[in-house]
């Protein structure tokens, strides 16, 4: 039965924002230091002990930044973790339990050693996570997909030579990295306009995710169909009736009451109280971490199997999220995840990379419309009034980088452009 129902592709989104080396907090490179102690380390090892297939993007963008790790900015960020990291635990354990709240000024202290974890393990050799990224890309169970060179939001680009420049720039910068490329792209913000696939195809994608949410309707049988574009380029609908489970803040699993607050915080920014507004208790939110994954995966067979009864044919349950929700965001998603890995397996439900899902579900042949997953399902979080300055500071980044390239061997204003 579980091969009629089809399967879930299962796709985490990596990505950070250009910060390496661009002051520090609250949006300087402590941003990526904090993603690369809480999220990827444990993430990596999260990957490396299972066989469950998965699909992992990576930015350029980010992979640049990882890429710097064995040099001086690797000593900043192990710097952090022994200096900022402990000092603020220290103070504010020490601030709670002279105030009366020894339970909150324990959380702290045990929330400290997930620091001092990610700091033994880059001291042990771990400054090399796309070395890492590579063996776990080796697997047959791992795919790995890349991105446009800086996360441009495609449609939007102010020229077709910004367009193909990002699109050469971060295939080439992924097969520099790891080797080989399945062909799997993300389209930053998943943003999609009728016409972008056939510039896919002339860069060698074959697959894509796209949100058509407002298109069919949340949990609407079009979500688990992947649809193939008039450029054989494959559109794999996210289903976000699945997705918003875990994304929700308000309704989906993050926001129960046990789970850790990630609003509410000490004077140092750090988070000792649960949603519920007790002390967080680690050891009762794990063991809901491990229920909602089951939950979760008899909602995907419950979704499958009544896309099959009513169609007659398989669905591909695409279920993509950013990495950095798991660990950062929803303290309690890497467990949640490491549990979900484990009740797919014992309930049945196949999981796929995007490669192996539409080998496994053919696609159908329907118009994809343009759309995002931004919140309003358009272009608009990005392209309106309130954000104009943004948005034209953009493009004149962009086609300041594209004149660069043209000029050829003018490196440095390429490089400073791109970042901007």
């Amino acid at each position: 039965m579980s091969r009629d129902r089809g399967a879930m592709a299962l796709v985490l989104h990596s990505h950070m924002p250009y910060v390496e080396g661009f002051g520090t907090w609250p949006f300087g490179e402590e941003w990526l230091w904090e993603a690369v102690a809480t999220v990827y380390l444990p993430m990596l090892d999260l990957l490396e002990g299972s066989d469950a297939p998965v699909t992992v993007g990576l930015t350029p963008v980010l992979c640049d930044q990882l890429e710097t790790l064995p040099g001086e900015p690797g000593e900043r960020l192990l710097a952090f973790l022994s200096g900022t990291r402990r000092a603020v635990h220290d103070e504010d354990s020490r601030g709670l339990a002279d105030t009366g709240h020894p339970e909150l000024a324990e959380e702290v202290r045990r929330a400290g050693r997930d620091y001092i974890r990610a700091e033994d393990a880059l001291r042990d050799g771990g400054r090399r996570p796309l070395e890492r990224l590579a063996a776990l890309g080796e697997r047959p169970q791992v795919e790995l997909m890349t991105s446009s060179a800086t996360h441009a939001l495609l449609p939007l680009l102010a020229s077709d030579a910004g367009l193909r420049l990002q699109l050469t720039s971060g295939v080439a910068s992924h097969e520099r990295r790891f080797g080989t490329w399945s062909g799997s792209l993300w389209l930053p913000e998943c943003a999609y306009a009728p016409g972008l696939e056939h510039e896919l195809a002339d860069h060698g994608v074959r697959r894509f995710c796209v949100d058509q949410t407002e298109v069919h309707g949340l949990g609407a049988p079009e979500q688990l169909e992947p649809v193939a574009t008039a450029a054989e380029v494959v559109a794999m609908p996210i289903d976000w009736q699945t997705v918003q489970l875990v994304w929700s803040g308000t309704h989906g699993y993050p926001a129960h009451p046990l789970y850790r607050d990630y609003h509410r915080r000490t004077v140092h920014d750090l988070r000792p109280w649960s949603n519920g507004g007790e002390p967080y208790r680690p050891e009762e939110a794990a063991a809901l971490a491990r229920d909602h994954a089951r939950d979760f995966v008899t909602r995907c067979i419950e979704r499958l199997d009544r896309h099959h009864a009513e169609g007659g044919r398989p669905g591909l349950l695409t279920f993509a999220l950013d990495t950095e929700l798991l660990g950062h965001w929803w303290y309690e998603g890497q467990t949640w995840l490491g549990a979900v890995f484990e009740e797919a397996s014992s309930q049945g439900l196949d999981l796929v990379t995007l490669e192996e899902g539409i080998d496994r579900v053919p696609a159908v042949q329907r118009e994809v419309r343009s759309s995002s997953w931004g919140d309003a399902k358009d272009f608009s979080t990005w392209d309106r009034p309130e954000v104009a300055e943004i948005a034209f500071d953009a493009r004149g980044a962009e086609l300041r980088t594209v004149a660069a390239a043209a000029r050829g061997g003018a490196v440095a204003d390429g490089r400073r452009a791109a970042l901007e």
